[in-house]
């Protein structure tokens, strides 16, 4: 059945045609000479709305339509980690190559299919295979194995004939079974989830080496964490820096409507970036999407779902993928001016009122779960979503529908910004909802102690606060030397432990142990100092004591030198506190 139209309507990236054939939702559609890359996302009586995901420029009334009959999917293979896409899975490496300008309607394949993988098969001839079984491995990088696995849409059948070890394209059929062929390529529609056999409970962190994060405001691993913050607040770093130094497996970075001198960056630097945990580079567990500002709005919404779809492809491997948009506000904005060009009924601020729907789809692909197949294996997908209020303004649409269907909130601050505190997360409005799952975790994991700390660390940043009131009416002088030794303590706490330098070698990181061991050597020496200034000690006699300097120097050394270093530390203000105890009491006499 000849399946073509023709447009008769044009508004933007938007476009109708009249149809007299079976069309189906979200579509692919070859639109124009060029046959640029279009989806139906509209049908009525009899026309079809189409949104083009490439540069609509030269179109025109009367150009032909060609409908594919399939929908939106990504090619998933070996060969995707260290590679760059644009926003429609087209390698941009290999588009390049052709000049600085990307052709439109050049379509090209996700995944090389000229490169050879060495395959080594797990299963033999009469071996039954189900959806979500090995079949057989590949070595993609040093850090991860590629398990090759029959599709999750595949006929439990048995295998009637299965190559030997050897080196193979992606195209090459490797299992003949009784209900199909399986080979290293598979394909799935972007905005259909991928199954799994059972969802697990988030109890296990995600350890992102950011101890402001880590310590107060911790994300499981599968959990879903929301990034708001003005311009300038450091969202593109604190998401680069947890790129870099989180403990998932694989890392997917997608750059939605940034600037193009961001995104730049990224591609620069990513490739330079040495892996922290093995000797090779980070980009090759990664797999980077460019989108920029520049770029046709409507394929903004096609690089999230393909970023996603490829999250779940190395889930289903028994990984754990942490998956990252920045940001989903250009995400929204695109479905706003869509939702525009479609002469939709408009939401608050102009959004859709589907806006909240659309977010929701792609937050509930994230989770821990237990895959499909044998053998039985665990995988997760955390997602960790920068969005850009304006202004800073958390109380817009985007902000608030993120708020709703994330369990992490880290708000960033445009006075610790201005302050150079980064990561300028605010202590005051950032909160997890994951932390009580999580407490059995770093109770075995680090200590029976870790708890009492947070409640400590917590205790002093909310008493700091109420002390800053009290100093507006009476003046830092009306405050007990005690009052006044915790607003110091507390100046201590945000610059040798909430903050941290991205760009520091030491401590652009920060281990669950050795943040440990950074706060409870803090809260030794809160404890010390207040329990001298209940003696009789006074202040003044440690304020000429370069405490920044010296813990900054601490905090620079690994832990066992820390911890030994610390206490030599804290022995010389001792003595000096306890000189001071004498003296008041040789006054008093």
């Amino acid at each position: 059945m000849r399946r073509e139209s023709t447009i008769w309507g044009i508004a933007g990236p938007v476009i109708r045609a009249a149809v007299d054939f079976p069309v189906s939702m979200y579509e692919v559609v070859h639109v124009g000479r060029q046959r640029l890359l279009g989806e139906v996302v509209r049908i009525q009586k009899g026309t079809v709305d189409i949104q083009v995901y490439e540069n609509a420029d030269g179109i025109a009334v009367g150009d032909p339509l060609f409908f594919s009959g399939n929908l939106l999917s990504v090619e998933l293979a070996p060969g995707l980690l260290g590679s760059v896409f644009d926003g429609i899975g087209r390698p941009l490496k290999v588009l390049g190559k052709e000049g600085p300008f990307l052709e439109r309607g050049r379509s090209i394949p996700t995944v090389d299919r000229s490169k050879l993988w060495h395959f080594i098969p797990l299963l033999k001839v009469g071996d039954r295979v189900n959806p979500g079984d090995i079949v057989g491995t590949v070595k993609e990088c040093d850090a991860v194995e590629h398990r090759i696995m029959a599709p999750p849409d595949f006929r439990s059948s048995e295998i009637l004939s299965i190559l030997a070890e050897g080196d193979y394209t992606v195209n090459t059929v490797i299992a003949t079974c009784d209900g199909g062929d399986i080979s290293m390529f598979q394909r799935w529609d972007v905005r259909r989830s991928r199954p799994v056999g059972k969802r697990l409970n988030l109890d296990r962190p995600l350890i992102t080496g950011q101890r402001v994060l880590d310590t107060l405001f911790p994300l499981a691993l599968g959990g879903a964490a929301v990034l708001p913050g003005g311009f300038g607040t450091g969202k593109t770093v604190t998401q680069q820096s947890i790129a870099k130094w989180c403990n998932a497996d694989v890392i997917i970075y997608i750059g939605c409507g940034e600037r193009g001198n961001e995104m730049t960056e990224v591609l620069e630097e990513f490739p330079e970036l040495k892996d922290p945990y093995r000797d090779a580079p980070l980009m090759d567990r990664m797999i980077l999407i460019a989108n920029t500002s520049n770029m046709p709005v409507a394929a903004r919404e096609a690089s999230v779902y393909l970023g996603i779809t490829m999250a779940e492809y190395y889930r289903d491997m028994g990984l754990n993928v942490a998956i990252m948009a920045d940001s989903t506000s250009r995400w929204a904005e695109a479905l706003r001016e869509i939702g525009g060009r479609l002469e939709e009924m408009p939401g608050e601020e102009g959004y859709p009122a589907y806006l909240g729907t659309r977010l929701a789809e792609y937050y509930e692909r994230s989770g821990r779960s237990v895959l499909l197949g044998s053998p039985e294996r665990e995988g997760s997908i955390t997602v960790i979503n920068a969005v850009s209020p304006a202004g800073g303004d958390f109380s817009e649409p985007v902000t608030q529908a993120s708020l709703r269907l994330s369990g992490v909130f880290w708000a960033l601050d445009k006075t610790l910004a201005q302050q150079r505190h980064f990561p300028s997360v605010q202590w005051n409005q950032s909160y997890s909802l994951y932390e009580q799952e999580m407490e059995r975790f770093y109770r075995e994991e680090v200590s029976d102690l870790w708890d009492d700390l947070k409640a400590f660390l917590r205790g002093r940043l909310a008493l700091e606060r109420e002390l800053r009131n009290l100093v507006q009416l009476v003046g830092r002088d009306g405050l007990s030397d005690k009052d006044k030794w915790i607003l110091s303590f507390v100046d201590i706490l945000k610059s040798v432990y909430l903050q941290q330098n991205a760009f520091d070698d030491v401590d652009a990181s920060s281990s669950l142990k050795k943040q440990f061991s950074l706060l409870s050597n803090l809260k030794r020496l809160d404890d010390m100092v207040v329990a001298a200034l209940s003696s009789g000690a006074r202040l003044e006699t440690i304020s000429d004591f370069p405490m920044v300097r010296d813990l900054l120097d601490l905090r620079g050394q690994d832990e066992t030198s820390m911890g030994r270093n610390f206490s030599s530390w804290i022995s010389k203000l001792e003595e000096r506190l306890k000189a001071s105890v004498v003296e008041v009491e040789d006054e008093t006499l």
